[in-house]
């Protein structure tokens, strides 16, 4: 029995070991079933990814990038050397375009069209391509239909093509003002480049556009609401010349420069300097564009992320006094109306006030006439590019170049004025001694008091070493022309000052050659050679001085803003820059200054400079009066230069009045002179010498 019990046993534990070991190889089989079937659907969607449709998502995939959108900022402010303002900028309410990165021309116009239901445009600038260009938005192909030969053309060609069929066919005639808002809008729109910003609206933008425009933005892609920035002159037009201008959203970028522009980020529609400060500053004015990281897909814009917020351009602080500037061509345009009657070829009349020891411009002023109708306009920048033969005004360089020369020394100078009378040439004389009946004996210091253009021609003739006799042919070489402009260059005549305007004339020098040797005795007391106004003030400068050749700037020191809108920290500040040194002696200068001095308040009866004497400080001064002609009429140049006070100069100008009748008197020329003198110290400075500014900048008139 017990062997029948352990056989049930042994029986029962090998049927729950089977029943075991049948379980374990089903779950093992179904885990690995599951298993395959995961990696069979991992691989399915491999395969649908890569093989069935792995182009497309890799098209998709590349499609997604991020560009970088750029926004203009406002432009820096130009302030006066006491603080206020000459240029701001005006902010108007603007409706604005950014274009997107794949549009069609046909997505354009429904937007155009969209839009023009909310705002209106002029249509005044709307051209027969921009009309051509509307009609094609919407029948390009039936156009193309009508070309021969389209399939087979290049895109641009094609499109000169049908704009030439559509204009001459005049397709577009009989516009509706709607479509021809329409029309401008477009055109606007599908000249900016992917992701550039232009106005559609800049001005006179309305509240209920404003409303109606913000309401629709979502249906409007590449709409926006921003703010357009254009000029403005608080303080009056006075130094608008000289400024300059800038570009507008319609002129575009100036065409003499627009590749290099363009190189430098600017977009076609941006605002630039486009003359004089404006453009001479454009770097610092500009300012730093807002950066926007734009991330598309598929030409569509996913997100925009302010990546820059920008910064608004620094601003510049010029050297020029606005009140000061406003006196000085109120007091031209006055002189200037006051004898246009009884000088019929008088172009005009120019002036410049500059400190003579940093070259710092205080005032610009210039006249310009129309002969045909006789209006006068102000025209300061003929102070840098209208030249003129100026006279005797130029005779302090002569004579210095005579003394570095040694054919004369401060000690030993003495000439003899007389007629000057050469075999085949017109006798030559000073203008007080024509006949030689006032034949005498001057020094360099008498020379330049009573200006004696025989002196001059003197001292030129000895630089050569020539011996002058009365009907003798002159024989000089013609390096004496080199000779005396080389000298002449030294203190800035005939040569470009370097002022940090552009435009700036360098001048005319007359025809040299053996030929012409007679014109050397001619260019010897300045009356031949012309020259810029602004190089007389710069050649004075250098007398008062005692022999630095500064270059002149009107550019005072670049400031940020604070953020209330006043001026901020200095970030560059102008210094002078001294061009050339003239090599002379401290006697030698003397020999100068005292012949300036003595032109005012000299004891010879026959000195030129006697309406000045009364002024105070007091000032030395040289005047000059040119022989010039209007075709065949004889006319004359009356020009000055001065500077004051006369022992420690703060202030130097230079006025000429060209083309003058023969008959008239130079008086004109130095009341004007007096009355600039005295409104600088009145309005610049005080007779102490200090700032009569009490701005923070403290730059009322720096030495």
């Amino acid at each position: 029995m017990k062997f029948f019990k352990k056989v049930r046993k042994a029986r029962k534990v090998e049927t729950t070991t089977n029943k075991n070991k049948s379980h374990i190889p089903f779950r093992l089989n179904f885990l690995f079933l599951i298993v395959f079937l995961l990696f069979a659907a991992l691989i399915g969607q491999l395969a649908y990814l890569q093989i069935l449709h792995g182009t497309m998502f890799e098209s998709e995939v590349s499609s997604s990038e991020t560009e970088t959108e750029t926004q203009n900022v406002q432009r820096g402010q130009i302030y006066d050397s006491s603080g206020k303002v000459l240029v701001s900028n005006k902010s108007s309410r603007a409706i604005t375009y950014t274009k997107p990165l794949s549009v069609t021309n046909t997505q354009m116009y429904s937007v155009a069209k969209y839009l023009s239901n909310y705002i209106s445009v002029s249509t005044s600038s709307l051209t027969a391509t921009n009309k051509a260009d509307f009609y094609l938005a919407k029948h390009e192909s039936e156009v193309d239909k009508k070309i021969t030969g389209s399939s087979s053309m290049s895109s641009s060609e094609l499109y000169k093509a049908e704009l030439a069929y559509v204009k001459k066919h005049k397709l577009y005639a009989g516009m509706t003002h709607k479509q021809k808002e329409i029309a401008i809008l477009y055109s606007k729109m599908s000249n900016a480049y992917s992701l550039s910003t232009v106005y559609l609206k800049a001005q006179g933008v309305t509240d209920k556009e404003m409303s109606e425009v913000g309401e629709h933005l979502s249906e409007m892609e590449g709409i926006k609401i921003g703010t357009n920035w254009r000029r403005s002159y608080p303080a009056g037009s006075s130094v608008k010349s000289i400024i300059g201008t800038v570009t507008t959203e319609k002129t575009g970028l100036p065409s003499d420069s627009i590749n290099e522009l363009l190189a430098e980020g600017y977009s076609r529609n941006d605002s630039v300097g486009s003359s004089y400060i404006e453009s001479q500053y454009e770097n610092v004015l500009k300012g730093t564009k807002k950066t926007i990281n734009v991330e598309t897909q598929n030409g569509k814009v996913l997100k925009e992320t302010t990546q820059y917020g920008g910064k608004k351009g620094d601003n510049v602080v010029l050297t020029i006094n606005e009140k000061f500037q406003k006196k000085v061509q109120k007091y031209l345009m006055s002189a200037v109306n006051s004898v246009k009657s009884s000088n019929p070829y008088m172009p005009g009349a120019y002036v410049a006030v500059i400190n003579p020891n940093t070259g710092a411009i205080y005032a610009l002023a210039g006249a310009s006439r129309n002969l045909s109708t006789n209006k006068v306009t102000a025209n300061a920048l003929g102070t840098l590019n209208q030249t003129y033969v100026m006279g005797s005004v130029v005779k302090g360089a002569q004579v210095m170049g005579g003394l570095t020369s040694g054919v004369i020394t401060p000690s030993s100078n003495t000439l003899y004025d007389e007629p000057i009378k050469l075999k085949g040439t017109a006798t030559k004389a000073s203008w007080f001694n024509k006949t030689g009946a006032d034949d005498m004996s001057l020094t360099a210091e008498q020379a330049l008091e009573i200006s004696s253009n025989v002196y001059m021609m003197k001292l030129t003739m000895l630089e050569v070493g020539y011996t002058y006799k009365s009907g003798s042919a002159l024989t000089m070489p013609s390096s004496i022309f080199t000779k005396l402009r080389n000298n002449f260059n030294q203190f800035g005549l005939g040569v470009k000052t370097g002022i940090d305007i552009p435009g700036e004339s360098t001048g005319y020098a007359g025809a040299s050659g053996q030929s012409n040797i007679g014109k050397a005795l001619d260019l010897s007391f300045g009356n031949y050679d012309s020259y810029t106004t602004i190089q007389l003030a710069q050649y004075v400068s250098m007398i008062a001085n005692g022999g630095y050749r500064l270059q002149p700037h009107v550019l005072q020191s670049i400031r940020e803003s604070n953020k209330n809108g006043t001026l901020g920290k200095t970030v560059y500040e102008f210094e002078p820059n001294v061009l050339n040194v003239y090599n002379a002696s401290s006697s030698e200068w003397n020999v100068v200054k005292t012949g300036f001095y003595d032109v005012v308040h000299g004891s010879m009866s026959s000195r030129t400079g006697t309406a000045l004497e009364d002024l105070t400080p007091e000032v030395s001064a040289k005047t000059g009066t040119a022989q010039t002609y209007h075709g065949t009429t004889e006319t004359i140049t009356h020009s000055l230069v001065m500077y004051g006070p006369s022992n420690n100069a703060k202030v130097a100008m230079a006025i000429v009045f060209p083309g003058m009748d023969s008959s008239s008197s130079g008086s004109i020329v130095q009341t004007l002179a007096s009355e600039v003198y005295k409104a600088f110290w009145k309005t610049v400075r005080s007779s102490k010498g200090i700032s009569t500014t009490t701005s923070d900048n403290g730059s009322g008139g720096n030495d």
